[in-house]
């Protein structure tokens, strides 16, 4: 059992292994190997025989970004398009957690269907030697929480005949498969079935301050990477009386990447070998806010300020604009705003700006979102409504009057305040329009 010989065990990405025409051909060039030792002060990843720890980020835009940002490694979700993105990362001296996609049971994928997973298994075999010598590669993410409302565990033993055909013919990178949190269940289920994993992976948002603690109480003194983390999870904060949940701010989200990085990732080295930050672009999730550190337009919020810091100990010299407050009729985030139809109202933000001290406000109204996904499946955004606002800026204060829309339900304001580098801070308030009591 290689993983308890050196006591390394994995957990990797949210994978996809389908690939495009353009990637039928092996990767040309020369592997960097990689290696993962132990000695008494913890372990170490190696890369070309120097010590390697991951200030990686989640997805493959914005590269050059990253880099200024201090990054040093991408992860993907699945090989789609994986040449360019390995090519383009190694241009830019980065590295790549390569995402293997597997079938999930919820959504239809049957691992008691022996032909199914050994079809799966031999597109995963395909995807494996076509780009197992590629020089920008770090490690392979085999499946993305496939223990996502699961009950199948056989889905591990499928895990295991992959992970042991690429420690047979791939010695140069590391292997791992990423997990949805962890509990002492699901972590003995994978020692005893997955050993020829290198290290835990796991996607983790509020709680990754006590994952350190948590893996010691459920037995596992071992190295992990965190793959997904940041903002607190769209299931783990408090909800309106009509159900939607309240998101944080961009500001209190920077804050959230700075904690989080420095009592799950840093205080654990030794253990720790890095991490993935999510998301290093944008996505409709809950909201189009909730998860990407860049905007739709793709500017960088403030948390992109937090995570240079969090990998290079200083912030840039241009910072983002904060929000201090943001209301609608002089009530907040969390008081269950609710308004007439039709009525005019007026919202307020009360902004910090470091760099800039006239920064831009930019005002929008959503429906809330009835495409609600899990395990971040493809969601349709909502459409604007096309109302117009009546602003005005004065210091560090802006003000909107609107107009409610005249369908009662459920909305968010949303605003963002952009300064004349682009750097963003944003936030929303959800509100109910109603003609009587909710």
């Amino acid at each position: 059992m290689r993983l308890l010989l050196i006591f390394a065990l994995t957990f990797c990405g949210l994978a996809a292994c389908q690939t495009t025409p353009n990637d039928s051909a092996p990767a040309r060039g020369t592997a960097v190997p990689v290696t993962l030792t132990s000695s008494q002060q913890g372990y170490q990843i190696y890369r070309d025989g120097a010590p390697f720890f991951i200030r990686g980020a989640g997805g493959h835009r914005h590269l050059d970004k990253l880099v200024v940002a201090g990054g040093n490694a991408i992860r993907t979700w699945s090989a789609d398009n994986a040449r360019q993105i390995l090519d383009d990362a190694h241009a830019r001296g980065l590295v790549v957690m390569l995402g293997l996609s597997l079938g999930h049971e919820r959504h239809g994928f049957d691992y008691s269907d022996d032909a199914a997973v050994a079809a799966q298994f031999e597109r995963v075999k395909a995807t494996v030697l076509r780009f197992k010598d590629h020089p920008a590669l770090l490690a392979w993410g085999i499946g993305n929480e496939v223990d996502l409302f699961y009950n199948d565990t056989s889905v591990w033993y499928a895990i295991e005949d992959i992970a042991a055909f690429i420690q047979r013919v791939d010695p140069n990178h590391l292997v791992t498969t990423v997990t949805a949190g962890m509990d002492k269940d699901k972590l003995d289920l994978i020692l005893e079935r997955v050993p020829s994993l290198d290290y835990l992976s796991i996607n983790i948002y509020g709680g990754l301050e006590t994952l350190p603690g948590d893996l010691l109480d459920y037995g596992y003194d071992g190295p992990f990477v965190v793959t997904e983390w940041g903002p607190t999870g769209h299931w783990q904060v408090a909800r309106t009386r009509w159900d939607v949940p309240v998101e944080q701010t961009s500001t209190e989200k920077a804050a959230s990447y700075r904690q989080r990085y420095q009592q799950g990732i840093v205080a654990a080295q030794g253990r720790a070998l890095g991490s993935f930050a999510f998301l290093w672009g944008q996505k409709q999730e809950t909201t189009p806010t909730w998860y990407g550190v860049f905007t739709e337009n793709g500017n960088p919020t403030e948390v992109v300020d937090a995570l240079t810091y969090n990998w290079t100990g200083q912030w840039p010299k241009w910072r983002a604009p904060s929000i201090d407050a943001l209301t609608l009729e002089n009530q907040g985030r969390s008081d269950n705003v609710t308004l007439p139809p039709q009525q005019e109202v007026t919202a307020m933000v009360e902004m910090l700006t470091r760099s800039d001290a006239s920064p831009s406000v930019h005002w929008q109204i959503l429906p809330e979102s009835t495409d609600i996904k899990a395990g971040g499946d493809p969601e349709s955004r909502p459409s604007s409504l096309g109302v117009t606002f009546k602003s005005a800026k004065s210091g560090t204060t802006g003000q909107a009057q609107f107009t409610t829309p005249a369908s009662p339900g459920a909305y968010r304001l949303f605003i963002t305040v952009k300064d004349k580098k682009g750097r963003v801070a944003n936030a929303n308030l959800p509100f109910f329009v109603t003609n009587g009591e909710l």
